[in-house]
């Protein structure tokens, strides 16, 4: 390695970054100088000779009577020069080390980025407890309001990508912990859209989604450890505040019927088309989460839903310990309403049968408020919606204000192809109960 390849080497990737110490320390230099002329103060040797010199040529400029003030004028415009040049270095080296570090991260806001995460490190603790696109959706509001948030996950997901993974791995299903990473991430959009996208026409593949591979993947980095493969994809994400599962024991869902008949399995429970009397986890005693249980002591705020009462909501309050944790909090505790009744589970259910059915399986009581949506979408995509069986929930909160709780109604509703809550719309409100 020749002398000139070094020097090259040394200087040549971070000549910005040479340039911005060289003004730092130039910017340093002249303050010294300035405290120097102004109030005899001498740090360096070389100091006190620029500062004779200094003081000679100002003889041969300005009169003997003015010297001294001569020489404090410009000792304060070194000074303020000094202090210049010395934020104008200091800012520019930050900015190239954190491109360096960072090559997506605007440095130019860098300021703005950082008050905005204070102000979220110091908002609300928050716990949302739920599954499928109902908990993400609230997610995204709430992420925008606090990054002290546990989401707490129902595990109990028996289809599609997560079952196979079940079957395959003997995981616990990744698939509502992955959509719940995803709404809370911070991350760059082809990060996310990597971790949503499902493999179609491909094989073995076919229905899969790439962030279901990718947590089942980090579990044998891991070495089975499920909590630390989370960990590691809430680090690839950058997500604000953290994704828990009710449980890390495999449970599956257990449904007696109307009709007197049991069924066993979400999936099978949601495609047997009856009205549910009761839902159960089998098994029955299961350990719960203590990262969750803690997380529900020290909140603020608890959200319960929205999505699928039965196979979303209920099965977090069923793990032991998790309803009675809940009921003990000092927090606000809220539960959304769902929009729309689903098919095969909530089938014309008005709003106060949803909380019916919450109470009526938990048998105790988890909340205060009953956030319920009374926006009506558009003639058109109420019909599409009946033409699947779905139907908008009806807002009777009369009967729920009968059974004790307090109604929060409002229009939640985002309209698009879909009907949804509007992520910022519930947030806001939800937000607003923190302290009552």
């Amino acid at each position: 390695m020749t002398n000139r390849y070094r020097l090259r080497r040394l200087v040549a990737p971070t000549a910005g970054f040479r340039k911005a110490v060289l003004v730092t320390l130039g910017g340093l230099f002249v303050f010294l100088v300035g405290l120097a002329l102004s109030f005899s103060l001498i740090i360096l040797p070389t100091l006190e000779f620029l500062s004779r010199a200094t003081k000679k040529v100002l003889g041969f400029l300005v009169p003997p009577e003015n010297l001294d003030t001569a020489t404090h004028f410009m000792g304060g415009a070194c000074l303020l020069l000094g202090i210049y040049l010395l934020f104008i270095g200091i800012r520019s080296a930050l900015r190239h080390l954190i491109e360096t570090i960072n090559p997506g991260f605007k440095a130019s806001g860098m300021v703005d980025v950082y008050v905005r995460r204070q102000q979220l490190a110091q908002g609300p603790r928050i716990v949302a407890l739920g599954g499928g696109t109902g908990l993400s959706t609230l997610l995204r509001g709430l992420k925008q309001h606090s990054s002290n948030i546990t989401a707490i996950v129902t595990v109990t997901d028996d289809g599609g990508s997560s079952g196979r993974l079940i079957q395959d791995k003997g995981m616990i299903p990744p698939g509502d912990i992955r959509n719940c990473l995803v709404a809370l991430a911070d991350a760059e959009k082809s990060m996310t859209d990597l971790f949503q996208h499902r493999f179609k026409d491909s094989g073995s593949l076919s229905g899969h989604s790439m962030g279901n591979l990718l947590i089942a993947a980090l579990v044998d980095l891991c070495k089975g450890d499920f909590e630390k493969a989370i960990a590691a994809a809430s680090d690839v994400l950058l997500i604000r505040g953290r994704v828990v599962p009710s449980t890390l024991e495999h449970v599956r869902l257990r449904a007696i019927l109307d009709n007197g008949m049991e069924i066993c399995g979400e999936t099978n429970i949601v495609q047997a088309g009856s009205r549910i009397r009761k839902i159960l986890l089998d098994p029955a005693s299961v350990e719960p989460y203590k990262a969750a249980l803690e997380a529900i002591r020290e909140a603020d705020l608890i959200c319960i839903g929205p999505g699928s009462v039965y196979t979303s909501v209920i099965p977090n309050l069923l793990v032991p310990g998790i309803a009675q944790a809940i009921r003990e909090s000092g927090a606000a505790k809220a539960y959304i309403c769902n929009v729309m009744t689903q098919p095969g589970e909530s089938e014309g259910f008005t709003a106060c049968e949803h909380v019916v059915a919450l109470q009526t399986n938990i048998q105790v009581r988890v909340c205060d408020f009953v956030l319920v949506n009374t926006g009506v979408p558009s003639p058109a995509l109420i019909e599409k919606y009946r033409e699947v069986g779905q139907h908008l929930v009806e807002p009777d909160v009369d009967r729920i204000r009968a059974m004790g709780f307090r109604v929060i109604t409002g229009d939640f509703m985002s309209e698009s192809d879909f009907v949804r809550h509007d992520p910022m719309r519930i947030a806001t409100r939800l937000l607003s109960l923190v302290g009552r």
